[in-house]
């Protein structure tokens, strides 16, 4: 039986992929480096420690990998904070709204900093909803490690085998996989060629994700 319900912000909540490669892909211009666009979204689902940590082995840069890390942090936000229409994934806020209604537990398990989390969530009024915020900040191996669904998990107090994970990227669902929950694709067209075969079940639009698929998918 599935009782608790562990999201992905990036992708899945908001459609934030593109924001974060065209943010990216200006700092990387900046300090002359230069990856293919498959590479570039093979490392979507990861933390920015993470991807920082192999980009500063394979260019050698000269900044800390915390320097780097806190210039993608900073820089991001500034340009969350210049888009006037920062607009949640398509039906995202009704599904939340009907889970945690239905008496779902619902966690949240990003990547992100919480500065970025709680941006977000403040942004689209999703606070409320969530029993548990789990932050890259929060772990020290990022996605595809499990770390952050077991921390989720540990910290509402559900069983894995008890989660449903929504995830976007290869990272994210080899994660919720390596952690023996149940996993839920969405296809977004803006998070590059994702590999989602892993997952339990794959959809194209959050309308998709009734009750009723969510209580079949624990027999999968």
């Amino acid at each position: 039986m599935i009782r608790c319900i562990i999201f992905d912000m990036d992708g899945v909540i908001i459609d934030s992929e593109p924001i974060h490669i065209a943010c990216e892909k200006e700092i990387f211009r900046m300090l002359r480096i230069s990856i293919t666009d498959e590479e570039h979204h093979s490392m979507i689902g990861t933390t920015d420690l993470t991807m920082w940590k192999r980009l500063k082995e394979k260019f050698n840069l000269s900044q800390s990998i915390n320097e780097l890390v806190k210039l993608k942090q900073t820089s991001y936000i500034e340009y969350l904070k210049n888009i006037t229409n920062l607009i949640p994934v398509l039906y995202i806020p009704e599904l939340i709204a009907i889970l945690h209604k239905k008496g779902f537990l619902l966690a949240l398990a990003s990547s992100s900093p919480h500065a970025q989390i709680d941006y977000i969530l403040n942004a689209f009024a999703l606070s409320k909803y969530f029993n548990v915020i789990v932050s890259g900040d929060d772990v020290k191996h990022g996605k595809p490690n499990p770390e952050i669904f077991f921390k989720a998990s540990e910290l509402i107090g559900v069983p894995p085998k008890q989660c449903l994970v929504i995830e976007d990227s290869t990272n994210g669902v080899l994660a919720a996989k390596n952690a023996n929950m149940r996993c839920v694709a969405y296809r977004n067209p803006n998070s590059g060629n994702q590999n989602l075969e892993s997952a339990d079940i794959e959809i194209n639009s959050f309308k998709d994700l009734t009750i009723t698929l969510i209580k079949k998918i624990h027999e999968y």
